[in-house]
């Protein structure tokens, strides 16, 4: 274990803390407010935003999609440029403060701002920005990544840098009372794949990473198991949590990290519109499958710390499965079954987009190689 770690991110955590930003954005600052369909203003969310900012300048700008595309944020850019703002405030789940971190870096650059995702240039300033969070599911309020489409190209990719890391990130249970069902279930998902990305890879002495890997894996199962009871605060609150630490960078310290199904379900939301959290359902299975052997020690540890499962010759395979129930437990497929053409067509598609972004070398090890990708679509597309 070798790192460097700092978590900048004020976080407000509870009911009512949205007032807390009056205090946290500078009054001489003007600020734009980005948000998305516009959900905000029905569940009172805009409101106490509103009421925070009565001292400051600001303007909106409303729109960004589950999946933010480029097209959409950059006439975010533009505002910023022209109207010298100063400060963003991303309103929303996870796509809502990506798009705002990419509407921060890209708006202090001259050029196009997707070289920024192609990786031709790299942030060298941003705006700040802050974040209120209304769905938990990424961990992007405290974090510094970023997933942006290029609906022109059907891309989908990623940029990091600490520079757009929210200052402060406001999370308020209280406003996923009026969220639709799928975007909870979602959230769960892709929370789950999360901490499955940083823990599922090799055998690690890291006993606090493992550890608190497995009590959010724990900590999950029972918010699964809980769900038809979810109309509750101790519910709300601990699955926003749980979403945020399993992606705010702590329990990947110094620990290998895998992400291919994360690289390879991106390309089924950017080519099949497939929700983010429920492309992770579909590749994951598969994909242990597929890396059953290198993975067979932490499959195994997992069966018995977090599943609770006894020692047997097929404990990884078991683990799986478990894997694959906790999924089902919450109507969340585990193949992809809505696609166009061919299936055979649908995986080459698929290969060829991975191969155009260089993920020819996935996982913890660098070696899933289009090969294996092929191998493990061929397990998950029905």
């Amino acid at each position: 274990m070798e790192f460097s770690y700092l978590n900048s991110t004020q976080i407000h955590f509870g009911k009512n803390q949205i007032g807390s930003i009056t205090q946290d954005i500078p009054r001489e600052q003007k600020v734009l407010v980005i948000y998305g369909g516009g959900s905000i203003k029905k569940n009172g969310v805009y409101q106490q935003v509103r009421a925070a900012l009565t001292e400051h300048t600001w303007v909106e700008f409303s729109g960004v999609e589950a999946n933010p595309t480029v097209e959409t944020l950059d006439k975010a850019v533009a505002i910023v440029k022209a109207q010298n703002i100063q400060f963003i405030l991303a309103v929303g789940g996870g796509s809502v403060i990506d798009g705002s971190k990419y509407v921060a870096a890209a708006a202090m650059y001259s050029g196009e701002g997707w070289d920024i995702l192609l990786g031709t240039h790299t942030v060298s300033e941003a705006l700040p920005l802050g974040a209120v969070l209304t769905l938990p599911a990424t961990g992007s309020e405290s974090n510094a990544g970023s997933v942006i489409t290029k609906a022109a190209t059907k891309q989908k990719l990623s940029f990091s840098s600490v520079l757009v890391q929210p200052k402060f990130a406001v999370m308020d249970p209280d406003v996923m009372k009026s969220l639709p069902e799928q975007q909870l279930i979602n959230g769960i998902v892709d929370a789950w794949v999360h901490v499955c990305e940083q823990y599922i890879t090799r055998p690690t002495e890291a006993l606090v990473q493992d550890g608190y890997a497995e009590t959010l894996l724990k900590s999950l199962i029972t918010i699964a198991n809980q769900y038809n009871d979810r109309d509750n605060d101790s519910w709300r609150a601990n699955l926003m949590w749980t979403a945020n630490q399993a992606l705010n960078g702590l329990i990947g310290l110094g620990v290998p990290q895998d992400w291919a199904t994360h690289m390879i379900g991106h390309e089924l939301t950017a080519l099949h519109g497939v929700d983010h959290g429920r492309s992770l359902a579909i590749i994951q299975p598969a994909l242990l499958r597929n890396q059953l052997e290198v993975k067979r020690s932490k499959l195994e540890q997992m069966g018995r710390n977090v599943f609770g499962l006894g020692n047997s010759a097929d404990l990884a395979e078991k683990t799986i499965i478990k894997i694959e129930h906790f999924y089902c437990s919450l109507n969340v497929a585990t193949t992809l079954t809505e696609y166009q053409g061919e299936k055979k067509q649908v995986i080459q598609t698929i290969l060829d987009q991975l191969e155009t972004h260089g993920r020819l070398a996935l996982g913890e090890n660098q070696t899933i190689n289009l090969e294996r990708s092929r191998e493990i679509l061929e397990l998950a597309v029905a």
